[in-house]
């Protein structure tokens, strides 16, 4: 079995952020986004520097994007929705 800890414990941290970050969006709490924006970033890092794996990082990076985007957006809904 390889070494669980192969890559630093940056996965770990990646996927411990990704489904912390799920669950608070479930919740509806904005700040869900800015953590999924973290673990996007430790993606990256993981993806370029320890895998070459650039179809990840480019994968993440989108997400990265999406993510920005969604925090951006976040009240504009609401926002609308108490204007009408």
């Amino acid at each position: 079995m390889e070494n669980i800890f192969a890559h630093y414990g940056i996965d770990w941290l990646a996927i411990s952020l990704s489904l912390f970050a799920a669950y608070l969006l479930g919740n509806k709490r904005k700040v869900g986004f800015i953590v999924f924006a973290l673990s996007n970033v430790f993606w990256i890092i993981l993806g370029v520097f320890f895998m070459s794996s650039y179809g990840m990082a480019l994968g993440n990076f989108a997400f990265l994007l999406l993510n920005i985007r969604g925090y951006i957006h976040w009240n504009k809904a609401s926002f609308d929705n108490q204007a009408a």
